[in-house]
């Protein structure tokens, strides 16, 4: 019997190294997990296998000796029959692990294979589960020419992060203040670029109590307003803007303003809202409480017809459907607003100045189809931050007619002062940093 040891990485391939060196027909003795993978302890029996030595073994009166073992072989085999002098060559099986274990009766004068070599090929069956529990490779994942746009992207917004740092560090260390007065604005609201245009031009000198006085001369002369317009000259004004902002209680303060300082008579109110459940009827309660008239007009001819019935008015506020920016009905309503052309409609956009940034540039892009003569702020009571608001009114140069900040009519309505609007931004920076 010859007797080898091998070691391995695993048992996979231990077992593939003992079937290539001692063939199918070795016998497992003994296996032991070592540092560094598995060690595996086979042998195999190297008695004369010629014919002569066979004819040898089948004089009469001898049997062949039954084999006890362990084999390596593809898949379970039948007992062997006896070999013959043409027997056919064993096929190679893959290296695979495979227990055949065949019990006869032991010839009483056998040598070639002793009970302790039974006994271990025993144990090595016993831990067959083990064998069988190894995991096979895991397969290789391809890369797709997706998987390598996803990570040069990543790693493209990691090298821009990190630069824009590096940047703004260098900055703040060649001009302290004025990145100081960039910062403060930006936590106030106002978006980035603007913040980084108004304090570009700051001279050098300034500390930060001066710098900032002199920035908010910058804003001032940036932020306009319409100067109580439509309380001041009247005509024909329409109110316009997403759902939920405030358009009609807002209609509903400016005629009560103008109708206590020139008369009922001379105020009407008109709604072109006919999707809303009950829009006419709330405005119509607003009307019998300030004394004015109240016209519907569903299209752009009947809205002619009604100015043209209402042109003794001096005012005349249009309270317009509330509508989401992608609402397909939104560009119907704005041109309903153009087409009744006979008379000149100032259009004012009515935003929520609790509105985050992106919804305000949305809507501002989709109701300026039409042209844009100011801004009506509302909820100023509810917001946190003004700089929103302020830096879109000042980045498309849109001046702010009134202020909303409640509920009550007509108290709650102010007219817009740039200087006003920038303290309240600045109060509001403050609190919410206190808190």
């Amino acid at each position: 019997m010859k007797i080898h040891r091998f070691f391995a990485k695993d048992m996979r391939s231990a077992l593939a190294e003992v079937k290539d060196t001692l063939g199918v027909d070795a016998v497992i003795l003994s296996n032991t997990k070592v540092n560094g993978g598995v060690e595996i302890v086979a042998a195999v029996d190297v008695a004369d296998k010629t014919p002569q030595g066979r004819a040898s073994a089948g004089r009469a009166g001898e049997r062949e000796l039954p084999e006890d073992r362990v084999t390596l072989s593809s898949a379970p085999r039948q007992a062997a029959p006896r070999q013959t002098a043409k027997a056919e060559p064993r096929k190679k099986a893959a290296p695979t692990l495979n227990w055949d274990w065949q019990s006869r009766e032991q010839d009483s004068r056998s040598e070639s294979l002793p009970e302790w070599s039974r006994g271990l090929a025993r144990q090595a069956m016993e831990q067959q589960p083990e064998f069988a529990a190894a995991e096979p490779a895991s397969p290789v994942k391809k890369v797709t020419m997706a998987d390598l746009s996803e990570e040069m992207l990543s790693l493209r917004q990691l090298l821009e992060h990190q630069l824009s740092g590096l940047r703004q560090d260098a900055k703040a260390r060649r001009q302290p203040v004025r990145t100081l007065l960039e910062e403060r604005l930006v936590k106030m609201g106002f978006p980035s670029t603007l913040a980084e245009e108004v304090t570009a031009p700051m001279p050098e000198a300034l500390g930060a109590n001066d710098g900032w006085k002199w920035l908010r001369v910058q804003l001032k002369k940036r932020l306009f307003t319409s100067d109580n317009t439509i309380l001041r000259k009247g005509g024909v004004v329409a109110m316009m803007g997403p759902t939920g902002v405030g358009k009609t209680t807002t209609v509903a303060k400016l005629a009560a303003h103008y109708a206590l300082k020139h008369g009922a008579d001379e105020v009407a109110l008109v709604s072109t809202d006919t999707y809303r459940i009950g829009a006419h009827e709330q405005l119509a309660t607003y009307g019998r409480i300030i004394g004015c008239p109240v016209k519907v007009a569903k299209d752009a001819e009947e809205l002619e017809d009604v100015l043209y019935q209402l042109r003794n008015r001096s005012l005349v506020l249009i309270d317009t459907a509330g509508m989401g920016q992608r609402d397909l009905r939104l560009n119907q309503q704005l041109s309903t607003l153009v087409q009744a052309g006979q008379v000149p409609i100032q259009r004012y956009l009515v935003l929520s100045a609790t509105a985050q940034q992106r919804v305000l540039e949305d809507a501002l892009n989709r109701f300026s189809q039409v042209p844009l003569d100011g801004l009506v702020l509302t909820k100023l009571d509810e917001t946190l931050s003004l700089g929103e608001v302020l830096g879109l009114a000042i980045q498309n140069a849109l001046p702010i007619g009134y202020l909303t900040d409640g509920q009550r009519v007509p108290e709650d309505l102010q007219v817009a002062q740039a200087e006003n609007l920038l303290e309240r931004a600045l109060a509001l920076f403050v609190g919410t940093a206190a808190a």
